[in-house]
């Protein structure tokens, strides 16, 4: 590789970065191009951890000639069983325990295997291996996201000549800077949508930051809470709380966005969200499909968890639907992007009456108008009520128990 061409892969990988290419495709179009150039290389993969509520990290791979291969993989966490032993035998965690930037091992019958990738590299008919390290100072790290691992190899009989090594090398540190400058946005996007939901994330991310700048938006708004859950924190172990709350919450949750809803807010055991459609009875329809998942989803939880000798809830549901302000609200130092508004004060007042009136789920007369005929034919009126803080009471209604029972089954 000349000086020219040197240059003209650092501007392209650069480019890369600036222009939000994904990991991926800055590895694969990076190799692609060291490759032309005519570097041996022919197996190539790269590492990094990630802030993300499943994963640990993310690895990026490129081969010569396997398109078939899955050019991202995600990895759980690696402190503990398996995948701790796996990574405790790595080059990547010598490299990180001696404080090394560079290992580098010749593959084949006449060198040892100090490390049990060798061994599969050897029956792959690689020649060579190149492990990097590159850190990040300690005012670039995001959390564990505070170095890029990289490993090379080639099949080239006499391995990597001294000055591939150099040039991958030098190469290395503008690939991991563009690399990192894509993980970082994608890190950014799985944050901002994991706390504030799916479409408030993506309104930040837009650029809509400012505060008291909201949206007029006509919404179904559902408040749910878990019954009994004072007494189960009460009665429980401790440490079976955080558990409880998870298996619920992913279960309510993912019911929710399924059904085409997003997510505001998890307050303790409660959940807020709301649902927007092109006309008010679809997305009255999609929540109602979302309770429907919910009770299917929490049916079969509280089997799995009952086998399991663990507490067990249901959930209380109040579904209304009204004009709201949608947007950023709070002080200059701490904004929530959420709905406020008297329509979200009586979902909220509706929910808290399922208790009272013994009913898992209750709407509004609102809901009920907005709904499809259809929809409608699934509810009963349970009578007029007084919601704290609303002037005039108002018919509430429940689905019928043989609806409720229908929604016991499969849910897809």
């Amino acid at each position: 590789m000349d000086t020219e061409q040197l240059a003209n892969l650092t501007r392209w990988v650069t480019e890369a970065g600036l222009n939000g290419m994904t990991e991926a495709d800055i590895l694969h179009g990076f190799c692609r191009r060291m490759l032309e150039a005519g570097l041996p290389i022919n197996r190539v993969n790269m590492i990094i951890d990630t802030l993300h509520p499943i994963y640990e990290g993310r690895a990026f791979r490129w081969r010569k000639d396997q398109a078939d291969i899955e050019p991202v993989v995600e990895y759980g966490r690696t402190n503990e069983g398996e995948a701790a032993e796996s990574w405790r035998r790595s080059t990547y965690y010598h490299l990180f325990h001696t404080g090394d930037d560079l290992l580098r091992r010749r593959i084949g019958p006449r060198h040892p295997a100090d490390f049990v990738i060798l061994d599969e590299l050897r029956e792959e008919g690689q020649t060579d291996y190149l492990a990097l390290a590159h850190r990040f100072a300690a005012e670039g790290t995001i959390g564990e996201v505070d170095c890029f691992y990289s490993s090379w190899t080639t099949d080239a009989v006499s391995g990597f000549a001294d000055e591939e090594i150099t040039i991958l090398r030098d190469l290395a540190a503008p690939l991991a800077l563009a690399m990192k400058c894509a993980s970082l946005v994608r890190i950014t996007e799985t944050l901002v949508t994991t706390y504030l939901g799916r479409d408030a994330g993506r309104r930040v991310l837009s650029g809509r930051i400012a505060r008291g700048v909201t949206d007029r938006i006509q919404a179904v708004l559902w408040f749910s809470d878990l019954r009994g859950f004072t007494s189960v924190t009460e009665t429980a172990e401790p440490e079976q709380i955080i558990p409880f709350l998870n298996d619920y919450a992913e279960t309510i949750v993912s019911s929710i966005h399924d059904a085409g809803g997003d997510v505001l807010k998890l307050i303790g055991d409660g959940t807020l969200a709301i649902f927007t459609a092109e006309n008010a009875a679809q997305a009255c329809r999609c929540a109602l499909e979302a309770e429907r998942r919910m009770r299917a989803g929490i049916h079969s939880l509280n089997k799995e968890r009952a086998a399991a000798d663990l507490p067990v809830t249901d959930a209380y549901l109040a579904l209304h639907i009204g004009e709201v302000f949608y947007g950023n609200i709070g002080s200059q130092d701490r904004l929530d992007f959420t709905v406020v508004g008297p329509a979200v004060n009586e979902a909220s007042r509706i929910a808290a009456l399922c208790r009272s009136v013994e009913r898992d789920i209750l709407v509004s007369s609102a809901f009920y108008s907005a709904a499809s005929e259809k929809d409608q034919e699934n509810f009963v009126s349970v009578g007029r009520y007084a919601l704290r803080g609303v002037k005039r009471p108002q018919e509430l209604f429940t689905l019928e128990p043989e609806f409720m029972t229908e929604t016991l089954g499969d849910p897809s």
